[in-house]
């Protein structure tokens, strides 16, 4: 019996798809936090430094703007410990604080151009790397690869906000 014909259980190949992608997102995570540290420390910043980078980041990349108020919810930190780590932040020319276009009185978080070209001139040869790795696969490949890290993410995301000490969890 060949290789590929000795398991024809369906179940059994779908569950064991799922426990590789979860193992590969546990991988993926881990890695990405190491070059988190690295990108931090060479660039005098504390790790919550970076978490908020990446939070303010993904939140711009989603077309949402993140506040001050909402960086304190997803980092699980006091307001005055954000607003002590946005003046280091700031000061250091990694952020800004952006008007909101519509309400005066809200204020985004955003990169300043310092803050892009650091993080730029740091990652782009990951990028280069990501896409040389990407290059061979054929775009179904890409669009299925995007439909479960979105499924993956929005269900990481319920998970998140279903946990007591989220702050987001009803009583």
């Amino acid at each position: 019996m060949g290789e590929d014909t000795a398991n024809t259980d369906p179940a059994a190949d779908r569950t064991g798809l799922e426990t590789e992608i979860a193992r590969d997102l546990r991988a993926l995570t881990a890695i990405s936090e190491q070059i988190g540290h690295v990108f931090a420390r060479s660039n005098s910043l504390r790790p919550n430094d970076f978490r908020a980078l990446m939070h303010v980041a993904t939140a711009d990349a989603e077309g949402a703007p993140v506040t001050a108020g909402q960086l304190s919810k997803l980092m699980g930190v006091s307001a005055p410990a954000v607003t002590y780590l946005l003046e280091r932040m700031i000061e250091s020319g990694h952020l800004e604080r952006v008007p909101d276009a519509t309400d005066r009185r809200r204020v985004h978080l955003g990169y300043t151009e310092h803050g892009m070209s650091v993080a730029a001139g740091f990652f782009g040869p990951l990028s280069a790397r990501t896409r040389a790795a990407l290059g061979e696969l054929p775009d179904s490949d890409l669009a299925a690869a995007h439909r479960v890290l979105v499924g993956v993410t929005a269900a990481l995301r319920e998970f998140y906000a279903e946990l007591p000490e989220s702050g987001q969890a009803a009583d």
